[in-house]
């Protein structure tokens, strides 16, 4: 037994083969997938990652857990605090567990999005504590302990052995695939959407669903990008074989975003060689099982960078009111800005995807956020987010595994661009998905973005009398220009309230965040404004500007703001992931640096080893003019 705790002497100890007692350790809270599974260990898929899990984990300053620690001590259960597993989907994390020895996981609570991702694996779960002296006793555990509370079809997938095995049972008949039996109720938005999707034995749809019902639900949209497709390659092949059929190809995506920069900017840490074979290795693996099965790849482009990060390319291209959307990466709640319902989800569940044509959900419980009022001059969607994780009502778990819906006057004024940021960043409360009902914003942007004319539909809006499990009410009108201090984007603080100053190296616009038309029609103002001025950027300092899509070039070429970030002493990127998960430019190389980013997280190392804060595109713009953390209105010398 494994006791994650945050003394790194006290690690030291279990590996040397000491059991410590439950009650004299300090365990760990919040070890996210970060941690479990640094980025670069996403490079590797299959038995290699046995090597790997808790490389991360920071303690007390220290990372005392080194290549191969857990498998050699003979670790079958890891034990950690609150939210074990916050982050992204990411299943190289609970993947890389179970290849070193881990069978059973216990916490005092869990992200929703890692513990789905062991249930899809077969890894047991719990956050029972008084399981370790019952297991330290010898005593005989029932498979109840890790069944109880959760709906049947999740109970089922656990008692089958994980997701392959209950898809191998499916596909033979021989699996229990329990059904809601409800009548017609009122519904939130993103229930109806799920009712309407769901596969019911004999067809699709039910007449009503309510959260904690486990359902298997027909994907419109299924996508993968390329640190997760050889995970799910290598899973299908061992879980179900070398030939499987893919349902409905045309409807299955692929992108290549995330490591379009890795070959020329690449500055992961030197201690892992054979990661650019790897890297190489996985792009010839999408593309030979793209070609193979008849799936569109978005990949490179020959003028750098490629086509386009999936989540922006989902909404310019693809997703429509209704969807349903899912994708390996806890930001394809992307989509929902358009009212689509979108979700993140791991190898196992995007592979099974593939062949099956749906994915298990347990409906989530909605929360309202209305959004009253509206933003002021120079106050952006980036401002609004980074202020909602400041609440308690967020910070405090209100919203955790949540279908976050957004309404409002607000909303009204924002732009898709600007409401995906919302539903975008939905991933960093913890949430499910976040979604808005569809209206003539979208409708507008459906003629701008593809030329399509789309029709809204009376259903698409939640029901009156619909129940939520909590709501709040936040007026945008006192919302103000906001930073999130480096660590969390939950260290959220007034831009006002930095009360020293603050000198940055490196200051990086993109991300599937902050790298859409709207968010660089904003670095622009700032940059123009400088330009008019005879500003630029400090010699000292490197301004990233990484476009988001081919479209976003195309725009952004067209409007000249191109011209003018090269100008004032940016350096623009071709589109991909980049700094935002530490393979490309705009990283930072030493503890000492400090980047202030656009960018939807800042958790350690996961943008170099350097200090990392978040703001708005704006803000990031106006710091890189003056040198040092500023807005535009101490820019400008405006009140």
């Amino acid at each position: 037994m494994l006791l994650l705790c945050g003394d790194p002497a006290g690690l030291q100890r279990q590996f040397q083969g000491e059991d410590l007692p439950l009650e004299q350790v300090r365990l760990r809270d919040y070890v996210s997938v970060d941690e479990i599974a640094p980025g670069w260990v996403c490079y590797y898929f299959g038995q290699r990652l046995e090597d790997f899990p808790y490389l991360g984990l920071l303690c007390d300053g220290a990372f005392p857990v080194h290549e191969g620690f857990v498998k050699r001590g003979g670790f079958e259960v890891a034990v950690s605090g609150k939210r074990h597993g916050i982050g992204s989907p990411r299943e190289a994390a609970p993947y890389a567990e179970r290849a070193s020895g881990i069978r059973i996981v216990i916490a005092e609570s869990f992200d929703p999005a890692y513990r789905a991702c062991c249930h899809s694996l077969g890894l047991l779960t719990s956050t029972d504590l008084s399981l370790v002296d019952r297991i330290r006793g010898g005593e005989a555990i029932p498979m109840s302990a890790f069944t109880d509370g959760l709906d049947a079809l999740t109970a089922e997938i656990i008692r089958q052995g994980g997701l392959f095995d209950f898809t191998r049972a499916r596909r033979d008949g021989t699996a229990m695939i329990p059904v809601p039996s409800r009548g017609p109720a009122p519904m939130t938005y993103g229930e109806k959407i799920l009712a309407r999707a769901a596969r019911n034995g004999a067809g699709r749809g039910l007449a009503s669903v309510a959260p904690g019902d486990g359902i298997l639900v027909k994907a419109d949209w299924r996508f993968s990008h390329e640190t997760v497709t050889p995970l799910a390659v290598a899973m299908l092949r061992k879980g179900l074989g070398e030939e499987v059929p893919m349902e409905d190809p045309g409807t299955i995506l692929a992108f290549r975003d995330h490591l379009t920069f890795m070959g020329r900017f690449y500055t992961q840490d030197e201690g892992q060689p054979g990661l650019m074979e790897v890297a190489r290795r996985i792009k010839k693996l999408q593309e030979e099982f793209c070609a193979a099965n008849g799936i569109r790849l978005h990949g490179d482009v020959a003028d750098g960078g490629c086509e386009g990060i999936c989540h922006l390319l989902m909404a310019e291209r693809y997703a429509l009111p209704g969807q349903v959307i899912v994708g390996t990466d806890s930001h394809t709640s992307h989509s929902g800005a358009l009212g689509a319902l979108a979700f993140g989800v791991g190898a196992a569940d995007i592979a099974t995807a593939w062949v099956t044509g749906d994915v298990r959900v347990t409906v989530p419980p909605t929360v309202l956020v209305r959004l009253k009022g509206h933003l002021q001059p120079g106050v952006y969607a980036k401002d609004l987010v980074l202020h909602l994780l400041t609440l308690p009502f967020f910070r405090d778990g209100h919203v955790r595994g949540h279908i976050i819906e957004y309404a409002g006057e607000a909303l009204g004024a924002l732009q898709i661009d600007e409401r995906a940021t919302l539903t975008n960043m939905a991933a960093d409360f913890g949430a499910f998905a976040g979604v808005m009902a569809p209206d003539e914003e979208t409708v507008r942007y459906l003629a701008e973005r593809r030329g399509a004319r789309f029709a809204l539909e009376p259903w698409m809006a939640g029901d009156p009398g619909a129940a939520y499990a909590d709501h709040l009410e936040v007026d945008c009108g006192r919302v103000v220009p906001m930073l999130a201090s480096p660590g969390f984007a939950g260290n959220g603080l007034p831009l006002d309230s930095l009360d020293r100053d603050v000198p940055v190296d490196i200051a990086y616009v993109g991300s599937c965040t902050g790298a859409k038309r709207a968010d660089l029609q904003k670095v622009y103002d700032v940059v123009k404004w400088g330009l008019d001025r005879g500003l630029t950027v400090p010699l000292r300092v490197q301004f990233f500007i990484q476009l988001g899509s081919e479209d976003v070039r195309a725009h952004a070429e067209s409007q000249g703001w191109l011209d003018a970030f090269e100008a004032a002493g940016a350096r623009v990127l071709g589109p991909g992931c980049g700094a935002c998960i530490n393979a490309g430019p705009g990283v930072s190389t030493r503890a000492e640096q400090v980047t202030i980013s656009a960018i939807n997280r800042n958790n350690p190392g996961r943008s170099g080893p350097g200090q990392v804060w978040l703001a708005s595109p704006a803000t990031v713009a106006a710091s890189a003019l003056r040198g040092s953390i500023c807005g535009f209105r101490a820019l400008a010398g405006t009140p």
